[in-house]
Formats: C-alpha cells, structure tokens, sequence
C-alpha cells in the first residue's frame, strides 16, 4: 500500500486536502461489507465531527466500557490523527467487538452491507440513548430535593411525555415519513408517523432514484380483504394509502432492493438492473412540497453476480474529489465513473459492480437543526 500511498499523493499533489487522511481498511476475512459502510461513514463530514467530539469529551470519564460506539470512535480517532496522508488500517478492535455484539456477523460468510449499517446506527442510538438515561437518573439522584418537587417531571410518569432523546446520530440520519390513509366512504384522513434512519427502495430496470422514490410514495387502494378499518365509519372500509416524507434527514442513507426472493427458484437473486442515481438529488415527494436538495458524497457498491458471494468497495467523495477505497486499496477516480455503477441495462452483462447503499446530504442548511 505505501506504493499506492504515495501514488495517491502524488495524483492529489497540491491539492491534497490539508488536515484529511486517507487510509484504506484491512481485510479480516470477509469484512470488506464492513469496511466498504465504514469509509461512508467516516466521510459523511459531519457524524464523523460529533462522532470524534463525543471521544474526546467521554475519553475524560476513563473507565467507560468498550462497546461498538467506544471502538468506532476510537478507529475514526486512529485515522484521522495519523503522521501520514494515507496508509493502511486495521479496524481489528472493531471488528472484533461486532462479531462479539452480533452473532450475525461472526461467521466468514458473506454479510449484508446494508444490514450491518442499520444494526450500526441502531446499536449506536443504543447505546447514546442509555448513556442519557444513567447521566439523567445520576443528575436526579445527586440533585437537591427542590429541584425535584419541581412538578414537570410527573408528566414524564404518566406516560404523557412522548418525546424520545434526539441523539447526535438521529440529527444526522433520521427523517420522518407519515403514512397517509384516506377513508373512500368518509374522506378522514388519518395520518400515522415513523421516524426512519434509511429509506429501502424497490428497484426497476432502466429507472432512476426519483422514479424508485415516486413509486415509494404513489397511491396504493386497500380494498377486498386488505380493508382500512375507519375510525369514524368504525367499520371495515376501502381506502387510499401513501407514504410521503414529512421531514426529510440531513444525511439521506437510500437503499437499493438489490437481491429479491424469487418464489420459482426458492432463493435470493441479485438484481443488476440500471438505476441511475445523480450526484444532485431533488426530493419532491415530501408533505411540504418544498424541494430539498442533495449532493451525494458516498455510495457502498456490490460486487459480484448472486447474492450470496461477492465484495463491497466503495465510492466517496471527499472535497471535490472522488476516491475509490477497495478495503486496503485507495485511488482516485473521475467523477464520470461514479456512473459506471449505475447498473445494467442487459440482464447478463458482465458489469457486476452495482450501486447498493447511497449516502447524499443536504445542501439546505435548515436541516441541521
């Protein structure tokens, strides 16, 4: 690597971004699904800024137990404190401590990227989400009594207090879809939230992200046996649903439906069909109407023809540059061949490397908050 290193260096020369590291990750068997979500993470700018600030303001209490957050903090540490520009990885404690998580993880089969990133970021809300909970109940034992008998804490007993911790993580990743569902008798609409941290997107050949997202949010009629009960008619009745996006995330995670189960075959198979993602995304489909704007900075891709054997790598982009990181390999590559990725058109082709997992974040600055 200190060859490919150097070559890296070389084709950024001057422009190598000042402070930036670029370092591919070792292999351990069969972990390239592992590394291949990891440099997307670590180049979403910033989860990878509030990730190293929570290290360095914890790294005080000392004798905080290791856990999945501890060691990802800890490798994303490793990186970008590192003397040299570019190098090698081994996310060795990582790794260890998932396959000790998650039984999941632990075989050398072929894993799913995208099931690793939503076990990731929900085990990571976990554990921020109880790291609150013990803060707030030591805040409460070690304060004085007045503050106690203050009165809004009862409202939390009784189950009114509905509002669940927002952690650095949800700021970054979690938008809220609501599930439209308009009675055809009475015209009630009744409207239910779910708060998300990715989107799954059924896939079509020859389509594209915003016609797999129109498909996400057009009108499907319940009738026949998949009746809506209604509230108001409080009987069984045909009704209208949709899902639209009520508050789109900062950084949208889409993934794509790649590996379907085929009935007729009785197994999984990958589907290679072209989907075009752009590097800038308008969402339309969201309850508000107004368009937000996207800029995609990282896509896992799939490698391979089935779905049970193949390899991720991944594409990011990191200031105005595009990099190709391969586990332990790092190159540079024009942002024309972001669409080799794109998928086939022809349904054997012999172009396997497929987009699986998109990362854009938002260019509306309001969506920060």
């Amino acid at each position: 690597m200190g060859a490919a290193g150097s070559k890296l260096e070389k084709a950024l020369g001057d422009q190598f971004p000042e402070g930036e590291r670029y370092f591919g990750l070792e292999n351990f068997g069969n972990t390239c699904y592992c590394n291949s979500v990891l440099q997307a993470l670590y180049f979403c700018v910033p989860f990878r800024e509030q990730l190293l600030e929570y290290y360095s303001s914890s790294k005080n209490i000392g004798d905080a137990e290791e856990n999945l957050l501890t060691c990802l903090a800890d490798l994303f540490t490793q990186i970008s404190s590192q003397k040299k520009k570019t190098g090698v990885i081994a996310p060795k404690r990582f790794v260890q401590r998932l396959k000790k998580q998650n039984e999941l993880f632990r075989s050398y089969m072929h894993q799913d990227a995208h099931e690793f990133l939503n076990f990731l970021l929900n085990e990571l809300v976990d554990i921020l989400e109880k790291e609150a909970q013990a803060a707030k109940s030591d805040q409460e034992t070690s304060s004085p009594p007045e503050k106690m008998a203050n009165g809004p804490k009862i409202a939390q007993a009784n189950g009114s207090h509905k509002d669940p911790l927002v952690t650095w993580v949800h700021r970054n990743f979690q938008g809220i879809l609501t599930n439209e569902t308009r009675c055809l008798r009475c015209e009630t609409v009744t409207a239910r939230d779910e708060t998300f941290l990715d989107l799954s997107l059924d896939i079509e050949q020859n389509s594209s992200i915003t016609s797999c997202l129109k498909n996400f949010s057009s009108t499907e009629t319940l009738n026949a046996e998949d009746k809506f009960f209604c509230d108001k008619c409080c009987s069984l009745q045909e009704a209208q649903k949709r899902m639209k996006i009520k508050k789109p995330p900062h950084v949208l995670v889409i993934h794509l439906k790649r590996f379907k189960y085929i009935e007729q075959l009785g197994r999984y198979k990958k589907l290679s069909y072209r989907v075009v993602f752009p590097l800038e995304l308008k969402l339309s489909n969201t309850v508000e109407d107004a368009e937000s704007e996207y800029s995609l900075f990282a896509v896992v891709v799939h490698v391979g023809s089935g779905p049970n054997h193949g390899h991720y790598v991944s594409l990011v982009k990191s200031h105005n540059h595009w990099l190709f990181f391969d586990d332990e390999n790092v190159e540079m590559i024009d942002e024309s061949a972001v669409q080799t990725f794109f998928g086939s058109a022809q349904e054997y082709s012999s172009n396997t490397d497929h987009g699986y997992i998109l990362f854009y974040e938002s260019l509306t600055t309001n969506n920060k908050s």
